[in-house]
């Protein structure tokens, strides 16, 4: 078929040869354009059909990942770049540079199945247990980076319309001096492929960057810079490739987990920790938390202590409650029973290593809203309530002294000296 058809066509049709032949182009281009619609849309109605074919009762088998990797999607557009290279011989004027278009066609829709196939490789790949210790994803982004590299210096020799090989040797010969010009840029680039690629980083996201004192919100991800609003206000553009050569904190995981994290310890003085008295026990007692706590204990050490057949009257002897092991279990309960902690999460009441300020009684928990004001809000409310109701189990927090305090001292020792003594 060629041009001489449609122009017998529409001379047979009752136009004049002139003119029959002035239509006769636009006429055949959209009957190409027809046949590639055509084709395209029975391509894409028959991947439908496989699609739908496939996907019956099937559960994260590696056809469903090949499936929604869109892979039998994109091969459906291989149909266009056929077309062309077929109808290119009607067109002898044009012929050459619709061979070209058909080649450039067709090495985009051939790298876009191939990046779908090896994103559905990985995805298999991660079904098996090996793939914890063994990732092949840092491997396939290679093969990806060849794979484009190759791509695209054979859509410049098809539109240049020379060979892939001449043009690689001149790339070759320029790439050194392009690499010393445009290091930043091209590492900012190539940073940027890879955030984007590993899913790093995204907009809206709210990260750390210590190296650049940087501490906020990304707004924007431009091909060589990421552009973040600080919590000030202010802005700060840092290099892409800084995100990948040195290390950032990425909070957005947090802020859609439903949980924030508690990790703070209050310092007990050590002078004040002891036995508890029966006095402080029964005192203790009357507290929600902790009533059916020390009853239980009392007996079980009670029981222990007369089986063992210790001598009470030392408080060396047997076992005994202490006010910061009770002081521990009330905290422990007393977060339990929070409204603004995440009782799924992990929760524990620790001690530190004692450091010289005092035994450090550490909170570890998490809060159930991630606002940043709320979490302030609720850590505040657990510390002021723990640091009022320490001096009730006989504890005194940690507090370095000043020189306020040595004031006092003095003062309290003048006054106990002038004291007048009575008789």
């Amino acid at each position: 078929m060629d041009q001489s058809i449609f122009v017998d066509f529409l001379v047979q049709s009752g136009l004049k040869p002139t003119t029959a032949a002035a239509l006769s182009q636009p006429l055949l281009i959209v009957f190409i354009l027809l046949i590639c619609g055509v084709g395209s849309f029975a391509a894409k109605r028959l991947v439908i059909c496989l699609t739908a074919y496939l996907s019956k009762n099937s559960k994260r088998s590696w056809k469903a990942i090949l499936l929604e990797r869109g892979v039998f999607r994109r091969f459906s557009h291989l149909v266009t770049p056929v077309v062309l290279t077929v109808v290119a011989d009607w067109f002898p004027g044009y012929q050459d540079w619709i061979n070209r278009l058909a080649t450039v066609y067709l090495t985009v829709v051939v790298l876009f199945i191939l990046d779908a196939v090896l994103n559905a490789l990985d995805d298999v790949y991660r079904t098996y247990e090996v793939s914890k210790s063994k990732p092949i994803k840092g491997f396939l982004q290679a093969v990806k980076i060849f794979a484009f590299v190759i791509g695209g210096i054979v859509m410049v020799a098809a539109l240049s319309n020379q060979s892939p090989v001449i043009l690689l040797g001149s790339i070759g010969a320029v790439t050194a001096v392009l690499s010393f010009v445009f290091k930043d840029a091209i590492m900012g680039f190539v940073a940027g492929i890879q955030l984007t690629a590993n899913d790093m980083i995204r907009i809206g996201d709210i990260i750390d960057v210590p190296a650049f004192s940087v501490s906020g919100t990304v707004t924007e991800l431009l091909l060589t810079t990421v552009r973040i609003e600080n919590f000030d206000k202010t802005t700060a553009n840092i290099p892409a490739y800084s995100l990948i050569s040195d290390s950032f904190t990425n909070w957005s995981t947090m802020l859609s987990s439903g949980g924030r994290r508690i990790k703070r310890a209050l310092n007990i003085h050590t002078g004040s920790i002891d036995f508890c008295s029966d006095q402080l026990l029964e005192e203790l007692k009357k507290v929600e938390y902790l009533k059916e706590y020390i009853t239980q204990r009392q007996q079980e050490i009670a029981q222990y202590n007369r089986a063992k057949g210790f001598d009470m009257s030392q408080p060396i002897n047997g076992r005994r409650l202490t006010n910061i092991g009770v002081f521990r279990v009330y905290i422990q309960s007393y977060l339990k029973h929070h409204p603004g902690i995440n009782q799924d999460m992990l929760m524990m009441v620790r001690q530190l290593p004692v450091e010289g300020r005092g035994l450090p009684l550490e909170i570890y928990a998490f809060c159930n809203d991630t606002s940043w004001t709320v979490y302030e809000t609720v850590q505040a409310d657990i510390f002021d309530h723990l640091l009022a109701v320490a001096p009730r189990f006989g504890l005194r927090v940690f507090q370095e002294t000043t020189g306020y305090d040595m004031q006092q001292a003095m003062l309290f020792r003048e006054n106990s000296t002038n004291r007048p003594q009575s008789s």
